[in-house]
């Protein structure tokens, strides 16, 4: 490993110490995202209230649902207080049809959502929108045995309410009151109402917000939640057991199905990023992918092999095949090829045609090459009586040799 590559790794591992340490002790951001899950303890999860449902309910039996009401409902067996809070809820036609059925045969049904438009029941709602330059929002129960206190939510929310009841079967049970800055009631309306339906009753909340986590526990909101609910929790009528009201009344049925953060994996990717041990491990692996692209990935020069040039092998093949032919006194055969390429040498370097040797070839090697005529024509008449010799001795090979290279030395003497 060189210097270099330990320098990116320790680079490397300095920085993700760092990632975690300030990610340990820097603080939480707060989550407001709506939740309304059970599980949840997060401002707006359910957690709270899902705890104190015993308490609020004392003869009541607590049962979570995890399946959708259409579901759920086609067993009649299934009674008691079908209990719904969440930000938004659809209902599909087949789904409430089954609720009205549950509702129609004596069971009770708690519904807490940002605005109920429900046609079966005549109901509508709309948002409430108003002039006042600085106004603030409250709850209020309408029966006066509550009193007349008023519970203010700090945070802003919408301010749905009930446009449109059916007076006939309809009761109200709780108004968002909104005043202005000088502490004047500019309007009133109902958000909270009770409507009835066979022998059972369909109880509408359009502020779904005042059951969550953080509105419970700020200063003293539990008590509007305790009397919105005590609706549910006593019988209407004096002298009825409150357990065994409409015969199904010993049950409540808290929807866990119908939860805008309820626990879901979609894929395995959704459970590693919402669980934060892994989620840490997973970008790190990425960050260290990144380094390893950056530093390392990068493309490396290839060594570039030495080719060495091929020798030029011609002076070793020649002086190979001439000390074969020397170690076999094969005299004759050297002095051929000698004789053969001095020919070669002529018709190349003087540009003359060997074909014929007499007078005039000798007087036109003699002016190019610069040797006397005598000594040309004794370097031939040397070559004429090789070539008409069948053996020659090593002495005629070694004359014809030095014959030949004095003729090619007379320049440049």
């Amino acid at each position: 490993m060189d210097k270099k590559l330990k320098i990116y790794i320790g680079l490397l591992v300095f920085i993700l110490l760092g990632i975690i340490y300030i990610e340990s002790v820097k603080p939480k951001e707060i989550n407001w995202y709506p939740s309304y899950a059970a599980k949840h303890k997060i401002p707006y999860g359910t957690y709270v209230l899902h705890k104190e449902m015993p308490s609020l309910f004392p003869k009541k039996k607590v049962k979570d649902i995890h399946q959708n009401p259409y579901t759920f409902l086609k067993d009649s067996t299934n009674n008691g207080t079908y209990f719904f809070v969440d930000n938004a809820l659809n209902f599909g036609e087949d789904e409430f049809s089954e609720l009205l059925k549950f509702v129609k045969r004596g069971n009770n049904v708690f519904i807490a959502t940002n605005g109920v438009h429900i046609d079966t029941l005549q109901t509508e709602t709309s948002i409430l929108t108003t002039s006042a330059f600085e106004e603030k929002a409250y709850q209020k129960m309408s029966n006066s045995i509550f009193g007349e206190t008023e519970y203010h939510f700090d945070r802003d929310f919408s301010k749905f309410y009930f446009s449109k009841v059916d007076t006939l079967n309809t009761t109200i049970l709780g108004e968002l009151v909104v005043r202005n800055e000088n502490d004047s009631i500019i309007s009133k309306k109902p958000n909270y109402i009770k409507v009835k339906h066979g022998k059972g009753n369909f109880y509408l909340h359009t502020f779904p917000q005042a059951f969550t986590n953080y509105n419970m526990l700020l200063n003293n909101n539990y008590e509007y939640v305790a009397n919105v609910l005590s609706y549910i929790s006593t019988p209407q009528k004096k002298g009825v057991n409150a357990s065994t009201i409409n015969g199904g009344e010993s049950t409540v049925l808290w929807d866990a199905y119908y939860k805008t953060g309820k626990s879901s994996i979609t894929s395995p990717m959704h459970y590693v990023l919402s669980t934060p041990p892994l989620k840490w491990a997973y970008y790190i692996a990425l960050i260290g992918v990144l380094f390893f692209i950056i530093f390392k990935g990068k493309r490396n020069q290839r060594l570039i092999p030495v080719i060495t040039p091929l020798k030029n092998q011609t002076l070793a093949f020649t002086r190979t095949i001439a000390n074969m032919y020397y170690e076999k006194s094969d005299h004759k055969n050297i002095a051929e090829h000698k004789i053969n390429y001095f020919l070669e040498y002529i018709r190349v370097k003087y540009r003359l045609s060997t074909l014929k040797i007499d007078e005039s070839f000798y007087k036109n090697v003699a002016s190019r090459s610069g040797n006397s005529e005598e000594k040309i024509k004794d370097l031939f008449q040397k070559i004429k009586q090789i070539q008409s010799k069948s053996n020659i001795t090593e002495d005629d090979l070694i004359a014809l040799n030095k014959a030949i290279e004095d003729f090619k030395a007379y320049k440049n003497s």
